[in-house]
């Protein structure tokens, strides 16, 4: 059974950067594509980034376009987000998530396997 553990997060000042892992365990994560996905309290969840299996193919959300790159080492079994030009709206907690078929899917039911999430909180 696929575990992802999520880290990285914590406070920065807006405009600051942050780098988010997402490590595998029990199973490779090279069988799978990887999201990331985020939910502020009182909202609901959204789509931030994803990335293929080989990562050849990645999606963002409008919101992250150009403040956002999503990466992976299969070899590690790690998948990154680098996060810049932090603004107060991002925070919230950041979660990733394996898909395990079909094509890329930046909507949350394309995902079956979740880890519990890192804390991101942007304040001056």
């Amino acid at each position: 059974q696929l575990q992802l553990v999520e880290s990285g997060g914590g406070l920065v000042q807006p405009g600051g950067s942050l780098s988010l892992s997402c490590a595998g365990s029990g199973l490779a994560l090279r069988h799978y594509h990887i999201g990331w996905f985020r939910q502020a309290p009182g909202k609901e969840g959204e789509f931030v980034a994803t990335i293929t299996w080989n990562g050849d193919n990645t999606k963002y959300a409008d919101s992250m376009k150009g403040r956002a790159t999503i990466s992976r080492d299969n070899g590690k079994n790690t998948v990154y987000l680098q996060m810049n030009s932090l603004k107060l709206e991002d925070t919230a907690a950041y979660y990733c998530a394996a898909q395990s078929r079909g094509p890329l899917s930046s909507t949350a039911r394309g995902y079956d396997s979740w880890g519990q999430g890192t804390q991101v909180t942007v304040s001056s």
